[in-house]
């Protein structure tokens, strides 16, 4: 029991040095600089016989509280310098000792200056994933961030984001660490870190207390100069769409809602986090070092005490008390359940009050939850908005990853708005809301395995049809979200129970792919766990191994009957671009037309090689169009081949990142179909966030290319997608492609001017739908051709005229 009568909470959170020394010398690290330099008389490397009794106590703890999961992270020092052998033996020695007893969330936090691949092969073995500490671009990291001879880390540290960006490693890249120094430029240090598109940031305030506080300007006469840097990089942020998750910014707007804190550092949550020191000793969270000598000590290890006795530390104790561990001023503050009193070792001072007070941020703090309460905690929409250069820079047909990711985000807040709708809005099933729950649940624990479900193409159709509000809508709605739920447990590797309803005898898991069941079988219990998952259905037991989607069936039990087969989404990863062939999912049938059943194998490797050879054209002759397709188009779905053999290709409004094409014959056809349908997907995404013509416009357009009339939408985003077909040619003809390229450039640029003079002239454009359209303009402009050319244009376009179909999807 602890000193409050009570058992004591469990921990969750485990901090393990592998290697007490560091390769670099930062004038502001806590471990090194600060008041406690217990460092000092640490071994250099954790031992085997630390790093085995380290799991077996953790093992030992989660199995008396039960807990599902524990979060385990490699630090130091700078635990690369442990080595490979060393840290693959603490991953083996935690993964053995919790298997079948929790889920083990593994991490690493480095400063990545000798990150290399072999070390992220190794990573990508035990799923470790890594977080990355860089203070910005070159000049801020050089304030601290250097060698102890003086030399920038800064060119390193890029080089190693380069990798974790690179779509095999992409999956282990947990976020970026940046310690805020005033001197900085905020907007720049944003900037400099949204260039490297991690999927979070964690802005880290200086370890500082009231004995040593932190370093104001002068004129800091207010004590809110860390809110105002804050603050400005929350604007930027905004203004830039919130390219990616921010967790102060996260923390501060949940716990304002009432929900939990992303970081110790605000909020009310008990404390659950020991540290392992490379010795065995265990200690109280790191941040204390900058507190006094000794601070963190618990004068307990690793081979005599349990982490039951180490959780009953007074020290630990005294930072689960919620309200009443804070000082009076803290309590009687307004903002007290976001800020939580701040990070408990930012209270110190050793007047004998020791961390009984606020924080030495407390006005920072203040100022900065109550400000972003006041500009997001009212009826207005928080989400991103496309800044006026983003969208200029789309207008020209092109698209940089950071701005087409910042489509991706908004598409995912979509989604995540309409399943919110589905399920307030449809009637309930007592399994669908266990089902709800399993995946509220996961949204706290491992929110980037629900975005990943959520981010499919195809959720939004499902989404959409279940809020149609006829017979079957609560049907589809309540086995979409039994589907959401299971293939999100299975994609953060944690266990759950999941009924699936069943429909047509097909299990669908978005984003992994799809089990055939027995004829008649209406219902599926999936349980999921850290190494597959087992359906049960009807009289039959399927167990399901490996790593989605490529699971394996090994174990089938039942009347022995032939009918069941697991047909996984098949993942291409390509130079630089992953993308998944859809051939089950069966919400794809959205595109117009027919898709193709599951291919065999040689079709798959055929689509492969198409893609491989396609994707290369695209990066060597449309490298303005290619960082755009790698950054949101994530999945192609094939369509059944026309009798006539013509090129067919589709995007659908509501499928975000998906195209749908029958595969050509050649790969630079294939180039043309993937440019030309990616630009409807991109202008869709933007109309769901910019009005650029008035949807109550009625009049009906012609284009140059159908003889039949348009809704000024369907005109606009003809236009644009034949901005890609005229880039397309153009890069034919000034590659060699002769007088045919010259005549087939000339032909769609001129149509595509024609077309886009009518949006121009239609009276019907917002003012950004006519800058926009103005920029695609200038985009066409240049480049004159021959006279030849532009006579057998003429004859083409003429000729198109009189043969297309009216309402014929046929590629250019």
């Amino acid at each position: 029991m602890t000193a409050m009568g009570r058992p004591p909470l469990p921990l969750r959170q485990f901090v393990l040095k592998m290697h007490s020394r560091c390769d670099l010398a930062c004038d502001h690290c806590y471990v090194y600089e600060h008041a406690d330099q217990s460092w000092r008389g640490r071994p250099l490397v954790v031992s085997d016989d630390v790093l085995r009794a380290t799991a077996e106590r953790v093992a030992e703890h989660a199995k008396i509280h039960e807990l599902d999961t524990v979060h385990v992270v490699l630090h130091g020092g700078e635990p690369l310098l442990a080595g490979r052998t060393r840290l693959r033996r603490a991953a083996e020695e935690l993964t053995t000792a919790l298997s079948g007893v929790c889920e083990l969330d593994l991490r690493i936090h480095t400063n990545a200056v000798t990150l290399d691949e072999r070390f992220l092969d190794l990573f990508a073995e035990f799923g470790i994933k890594v977080g990355v500490s860089l203070d910005g671009d070159r000049a801020a990291n050089d304030l601290h961030r250097r060698y102890a001879d003086g030399r920038s880390s800064h060119d390193r540290v890029l080089k190693a984001v380069a990798l974790l960006n690179r779509p095999r490693h992409r999956h282990l890249f947990a976020g970026i660490l940046c310690t805020v120094d005033l001197r900085n430029d905020p907007v720049a240090v944003h900037d400099a870190l949204a260039e490297l598109a991690p999927p979070r940031v964690d802005f880290l305030l200086p370890h500082a207390t009231w004995d040593e506080p932190p370093p104001r300007p002068a004129e800091d006469t207010d004590g809110t100069a860390y809110a105002r840097w804050l603050l400005a990089v929350h604007d930027r942020w905004t203004a830039a769409g919130r390219p990616m998750d921010v967790r102060v910014f996260d923390s501060v707007l949940r716990t304002l809602r009432g929900e939990g804190s992303l970081t110790e550092s605000l909020g009310l949550a008990p404390a659950d986090l020991a540290v392992i020191e490379t010795d065995g000793t265990f200690e109280q969270a790191d941040s204390l070092k900058t507190a006094h000598e000794g601070a963190p000590a618990t004068g307990l290890d690793v081979f005599a005490h349990s982490l039951d006795e180490v959780a009953a530390h007074p020290g630990i104790v005294a930072r689960q008390q919620g309200l009443d561990g804070l000082a009076a001023q803290c309590r009687a503050c307004p903002v007290v359940r976001s800020c939580g009193g701040g990070l408990y070792a930012h209270r110190y001072r050793s007047d004998g009050s020791g961390f009984l007070n606020p924080s030495v941020y407390c006005s920072d703090l203040l100022s900065l939850i109550t400000d972003l309460r006041d500009r997001h905690m009212t009826d207005q929409s928080v989400r991103p908005a496309l800044a006026e250069h983003h969208l200029a820079e789309l207008a020209t047909g092109r698209g940089t990853s950071t701005t087409v990711r910042l489509l991706a985000r908004h598409q995912l807040s979509l989604a995540r708005e309409l399943l919110g709708h589905v399920w307030h809005e449809t009637t309930h099933t007592p399994e669908g809301e266990d089902a709800w729950e399993t995946l509220t649940g996961l949204d706290g624990e491992a929110p980037e395995a629900v975005d990943e479900v959520l981010t499919h193409p195809y959720v939004r159709p499902w989404a959409l049809r279940s809020l149609a509000g006829d017979a079957e809508a609560a049907g589809t709605a309540m086995r979409g979200v039994a589907e959401i739920a299971a293939a999100a447990a299975l994609r953060a590797g944690r266990p759950a129970t999941v009924v699936v309803p069943v429909r047509d005898g097909l299990l669908r898991l978005p984003t992994l792919g799809t089990l055939t069941l027995e004829p008649g079988v209406e219902r599926a219990v999936i349980r999921t766990d850290a190494d597959g998952f087992t359906v049960h259905a009807g009289d039959r037991t399927y167990t399901m191994t490996g790593t989605g989607p490529a699971y394996t069936t090994n174990t089938m039990t039942g009347d022995g009957s032939e009918g069941s087969a697991w047909r996984g989404s098949r993942r291409f990863e390509l130079d630089g671009w992953s993308v998944t062939l859809e051939d089950t999912d069966p919400w794809r049938d959205c595109h117009g037309h027919p898709a193709h059943p599951r291919l065999t194998e040689d079709e798959a490797e055929a689509w492969r090689a198409g893609l491989s050879a396609a994707w290369a054209w695209i990066r060597r002759e449309l490298p303005g169009y290619a960082p755009g397709i790698a950054a949101g188009l994530r999945l192609i779905t094939p369509l059944l081949p026309s009798p006539e053999h013509a090129d067919i290709s589709s995007a659908a409004r509501d499928a975000f990142g998906a195209v749908a094409i029958a595969r050509p014959t050649t790969a630079e056809t294939l180039a043309l179909l993937l440019v030309h349908e990616f630009q409807h997907v991109k202008l869709g995404a933007v109309l769901d966030l910019v009005d650029l013509h008035d949807p109550a416009c009625e009049t009906l357009f012609y284009a140059p290319w159908r003889p039949d009339p348009r809704p000024l939408e369907g005109l606009l985003q003809g236009t644009y997608a034949h901005l890609a077909v005229v880039d397309f040619w153009r890069a034919r003809w000034r590659g060699g492609g002769g007088h045919e390229a010259e005549a087939r450039f000339s032909r769609w640029r001129d149509q595509t001017d024609r077309a886009a003079r009518t949006l121009a002239e239609s009276a019907a454009l917002t003012g950004d739908g006519e800058r926009f359209v103005a920029r695609l303009r200038e985009a066409l402009a240049g480049d004159t051709v021959s006279a030849d050319a532009l006579r057998a244009a003429r004859r083409a376009a003429e000729e198109h005229r009189r043969t297309v179909r009216p309402y014929g999807s046929e590629a250019p």
